[in-house]
């Protein structure tokens, strides 16, 4: 099974939404998580992670379904040596599950990143990984369900993050 994660702020109080699906090509999830946290992190630029990862890891020990990879909202690597959301996370959970990162915007230094086009769109989607190949990951989210740029699951997943 796959899952992917958004988590919404308001202040110091965090909304966090996870999918679980079986197919890349799914439309709809096989089941939906929610979870608010209170006296999250304040965010600090550049250290983002330390906000967001208490989040989705309190989210994922939640989840009782076997997770096969684990999508997030941004990137894996922030550079070959600068870990990224993703990169964390992956450590956090010792390897045990590949992690695909989708960021929506170019970050200059994360020359790892693999650019996904889909629907008809001119603006790619930034793709990154660890514990799977980056080409498979970038092939795996281009295929994934929806004729636009985002994919539909991760559409739900930040609609559901932001349902508070």
């Amino acid at each position: 099974m796959i899952v992917c994660f958004d988590v919404d702020y308001r202040e110091n109080t965090a909304h966090i939404g996870g999918l679980v699906f079986l197919e890349w090509e799914d439309a709809e999830p096989f089941r939906a998580y929610q979870m608010v946290i209170e006296g999250v992190h304040d965010y600090v630029p550049g250290e983002f992670y330390k906000r967001e990862l208490p989040c989705l890891i309190q989210l994922l020990d939640q989840i009782t379904e076997p997770i096969h990879v684990i999508v997030v909202d941004g990137y894996v690597w922030l550079s070959e040596e600068t870990k990224g959301l993703g990169a964390y996370l992956y450590e956090a959970i010792r390897g045990s599950v590949p992690i695909i990162g989708v960021a929506k915007n170019k970050f200059q230094r994360a020359n790892t990143a693999i650019e996904v086009l889909r629907g008809e769109s001119e603006k790619p989607l930034f793709v990154s990984s660890t514990g799977i190949e980056t080409k498979l990951a970038a092939d795996y989210i281009k295929k994934m369900h929806g004729d636009y740029r985002f994919p539909t699951m991760l559409k739900a997943v930040d609609h559901l993050a932001r349902s508070w």
